[in-house]
């Protein structure tokens, strides 16, 4: 999972623990371990949501200021499912 410049170092502290993308298919699954500077990030959950469930405090929770703020950097490409992921950053040793 990749995330903005602007997000990593809140996630390798642990305050951003979820993050909304717009996909064709799920592109990582619940237990997975996927790469991150100094560490990776594992996948508690994942689950299909709809637009109207992408709400402003879901946005703050996923390190945005607000709904429209997450949809610039989440909405691109052809992805048009919606994936809330939950998960936590692993320290690398």
């Amino acid at each position: 999972m990749v995330f903005s410049k602007r997000l990593r170092e809140r996630v390798r502290s642990g305050e951003i623990t979820c993050s909304v993308r717009f996909w064709l298919s799920a592109r990582v699954k619940a237990g997975g371990r996927y790469p991150m500077e100094d560490g990776e990030i594992e996948v508690d959950s994942v689950e299909l949501i709809g637009l109207p469930d992408v709400t402003p405090e879901l946005a703050r929770e996923s390190g945005f200021l607000g709904v429209l703020d997450l949809l610039k950097v989440a909405k691109h490409g052809k992805g048009e499912k919606i994936y809330l992921v939950r998960f936590h950053f692993v320290p690398g040793g």
